[in-house]
């Protein structure tokens, strides 16, 4: 085992394109945002030596870098769904504080929408029949009705109500409406959310991740590399990973996420508690997610994220913004939408967003981020703590 520890910082970030795209392939997104991030950074590509991909192609991290032109020494294709982004950055963080690699890049870029539009996939996702899921097949289990009945059992254990998961989406969508980038904009209300079109009950379409193209990019160094970098570091202060369950059947509690564990690590590893963060950043493919693992990550007592949501509280100007872009219910969810949340994070803590940049109490940009990323049906979790100096 080396003895090197090293501090690890965000020294680039970026995205690709993002929205409605006709024309890109994944791997020019790929392309796009990983020059980006390394214009970002102010370092030269030949510092890259480790590459981090999942989701493209047979090989993931070969093809990719092969397509890039990089020849890492270090490569990660960790896959657990919308949570891989969070559990390669800490892998990557690990591996550069160890001195097994000096500059990690995390790419990821994927046509989801362009695809269906072409005809070239079907928009319902086929997880297969084999394995622990065989069992659910036959009952035409959807990963989305996976969602909607653990979001039905809060309601059921803890009075959660359908208007406090609409209070979700409307204060999402108030992040996205200063945000140019964003896919959807116009402001929503409460009665919008639950009069729209039913998806998964309790879901209706605003309960639901929009569907997009688009890619990023994250660049992680080790700390010899910040004094040459264009912009101020994003320290990795601590991370957490943690995978619960394959099948619904091997699921304890529908009421606990797996943030639950994956958020306690990262935050002791930080040294640091929940009060203490000034943004968070999580996956959101569906309103229940957010409160949820809102909950698991200690911001409020378990059964009480439906109240914590209300009257603004995670929206512009709330004691703790979430989803600042606009997160995937409005900006951009083209897939494995956590690295998203990476990008969004660095980008507050350096005050770099722009129209939705978040003030801090005091005057500022936020000093401290939490980004948190779910798989599967709640089958995993990979939590990040940023901060910046």
């Amino acid at each position: 085992m080396s003895a090197i520890s090293r501090k690890v910082a965000v020294v680039g970030v970026a995205l690709s394109d993002c929205g409605r795209l006709e024309g890109p392939t994944p791997y020019t997104l790929h392309a796009q945002a990983a020059r980006r991030a390394l214009a970002d950074s102010g370092l030269d590509r030949s510092v890259v030596d480790g590459l981090a991909s999942a989701g493209l192609g047979t090989l993931a991290p070969v093809e990719v870098a092969d397509y890039l032109g990089l020849r890492p020494r270090w490569a990660d294709s960790t896959s657990v769904g919308g949570a891989t982004w969070e559990v390669m950055a800490a892998h990557a963080a690990d591996a550069i504080a160890a001195g097994h690699a000096d500059a990690v890049l995390l790419v990821y870029g994927s046509t989801a929408r362009a695809d269906i539009a072409a005809g070239r996939r079907t928009a319902g996702l086929d997880l297969g029949n084999r394995g622990p899921l065989q069992f659910e097949a036959p009952y035409g289990h959807t990963l989305i009705a996976k969602y909607a009945m653990a979001a039905r059992r809060h309601m059921h254990e803890y009075g959660t109500t359908l208007e406090q998961l609409a209070a979700v989406a409307v204060q999402t969508r108030a992040h996205a409406a200063a945000n140019p980038d964003a896919m959807y904009r116009s402001p929503i209300t409460v009665d919008d959310v639950l009069g729209g079109p039913l998806i998964a009950d309790p879901f209706t379409r605003l309960h639901c991740c929009v569907r997009g193209d688009g890619g990023c990019a994250v660049l992680l160094a080790a700390e010899e590399y910040v004094p040459d970098t264009a912009k101020a570091p994003v320290w990795v202060l601590g991370s957490g990973e943690y995978v619960s369950h394959a099948a619904l059947s091997g699921w304890d509690d529908f009421t606990v996420s797996p943030a639950a564990v994956s958020g306690r690590l990262a935050f002791e590893r930080a040294g640091l508690t929940p009060a203490e963060m000034d943004i968070a950043e999580i996956y959101d493919a569906f309103t229940y997610m957010t409160l949820v693992t809102l909950e698991d990550l200690g911001f409020c007592a378990k059964g009480e994220g439906g109240p914590f949501v209300e009257e603004g509280r995670i929206g512009p100007g709330g004691a703790l913004p979430v989803n600042t872009d606009g997160g995937g219910l409005s900006a951009c969810h083209p897939g494995m939408r956590g690295l998203f949340l990476l990008v969004e994070a660095v980008r507050q803590l350096r005050g770099e967003a722009g129209g939705h940049q978040v003030t801090a109490a005091g005057g500022g940009p936020p000093r401290l981020a939490v980004a948190s990323g779910t798989g599967g049906w709640f089958c995993s979790s990979g939590t990040v703590v940023l901060g910046r100096d």
